[in-house]
């Protein structure tokens, strides 16, 4: 594939490093090089993104990542894999961050599950807002929560799929949901994709813990 044009609008060098860290721990050494070849990212081949704040990974480097795995593995095997990478990148790297440190205290730990959650998931979306160019903002609703990526690097430049694509923005929610609520899984559904024409990618949470 050719390499896609740069966005101009960027993660924190350590999200591409805990992200490709990720992908490493679940494809192993040579199956992530050859989706950074593919992906046209030879540039991050034995040599990863600093452990930095610097805002220097463009969302289409994270992009082209995600094309990658769907072109590699087929959009099924793809999807899994990404949903693997994103639930590691939130537990390898980005509960430590400050927004969230508060989630591991026992005042927060004896809170009911939807107070939990009523703190924990803003308390993400900042964490984004804060360090990166990714604007993530968040609505309750009765049964559900709505957590609205307003520019996504998961899918960016990218459009004509015929259904959501942001399976890394998925796991990562998953699994941040999971450390949060102390342990549970929650459904987690990409309902609107910029991908496919839409003007945000939309995350929609059932505030249910599955089982």
């Amino acid at each position: 594939m050719s390499p896609m044009p740069k966005a101009g609008l960027y993660y924190p060098s350590k999200f591409g490093l805990i992200a490709i860290k990720a992908l490493e721990e679940v494809m192993g050494k040579n199956g992530l090089n050859a989706i950074l070849n593919l992906a046209g990212l030879t540039n991050y081949i034995d040599s990863y993104p600093a452990d930095t704040l610097d805002k220097t990974f463009d969302f289409a480097d994270l992009s082209s990542i995600n094309i990658g795995l769907e072109e590699m593995y087929g959009p099924r095997g793809g999807r899994g894999l990404a949903l693997r990478a994103g639930r590691a990148t939130f537990s390898d790297g980005l509960k430590s961050f400050g927004a969230l440190a508060g989630v591991g205290d026992l005042a927060f730990k004896v809170l009911p599950l939807q107070a939990k959650l009523r703190i924990g998931v803003p308390a993400m979306a900042k964490i984004f807002s804060q360090v990166s160019d990714q604007y993530s903002t968040v609505e309750e609703r009765e049964n559900e929560i709505v957590y609205t990526i307003h520019k996504c690097p998961v899918c960016w430049g990218r459009s004509g799929v015929d259904k959501p694509v942001c399976f890394i923005a998925v796991g990562l929610l998953q699994e941040g949901l999971k450390w949060v609520s102390g342990g549970n899984e929650f459904r987690v559904n990409e309902s609107r994709c910029m991908g496919l024409g839409d003007e945000v990618c939309e995350f929609i949470i059932q505030k249910e813990p599955i089982g």
